[in-house]
């Protein structure tokens, strides 16, 4: 049998299945707080958001348009609760990049979505200096650069999608995606050649 998808899920709590809520909170709570995670760098922040963006859901249900898709809506929510709890605390955003670039374990690294004609400056460098240099650039990064390229490649949202989560225009998406990957790029092979010592 088919399961239900998420919109059906969330008409089914709108009719009173109280198990359908609790079906849509098990199927995206560990992808909103890994992708939450990403950003706060704090389990307890992580958490406390994720759990603030299911009461929103739980609160808006009857607004949502059930001829769109729930899943971007709800990393909207997200989204928005995350900057709002990172203002709150004033302080730098943190992003742990240690997992591989997908949802599976067999994404790819920031690493390799770099192209270098020359010499690879990470040949020199353990893993454990790669993720640091990676958290590094990352943490330096403008927020809206960092956003799309959290979305994009740890979470494989479509251009789209991205669009509707940052609700912003699809073009915007594709430069910022691009000045996101140039600006990784650059700054991580300068900061790896620095470590390596046969430079």
């Amino acid at each position: 049998m088919t399961a239900p998808t998420d919109e059906h899920l969330l008409a089914a709590h709108l009719d009173g299945d109280s198990g359908a809520f609790r079906e849509i909170v098990s199927r995206y709570h560990k992808e909103l707080f890994q992708f939450v995670y990403r950003f706060t760098h704090n389990q307890s922040a992580a958490e406390d958001v994720v759990q603030d963006t299911f009461t929103q859901l739980h609160l808006s249900a009857a607004s949502f348009d059930t001829t769109r898709r729930l899943k971007p809506w709800l990393f909207t929510i997200a989204a928005n609760k995350a900057r709002d709890q990172l203002r709150a605390r004033s302080r730098r955003r943190e992003v742990s990049l240690d997992a591989q670039i997908g949802s599976d374990d067999q994404g790819q690294s920031f690493v390799e979505l770099l192209s270098d004609e020359g010499a690879d400056p990470t040949e020199a460098l353990d893993d454990s200096e790669q993720r640091r240099i990676v958290r590094d650039v990352v943490d330096q990064m403008p927020e809206n650069l960092a956003e799309v390229l959290i979305l994009a490649y740890f979470h494989r949202f479509a251009y789209k999608q991205i669009a509707e989560i940052l609700s912003i225009p699809l073009g915007t998406v594709k430069s910022r995606l691009h000045a996101a990957v140039t600006h990784f790029g650059v700054r991580y092979r300068a900061l790896a050649q620095q470590g390596d010592p046969e430079t």
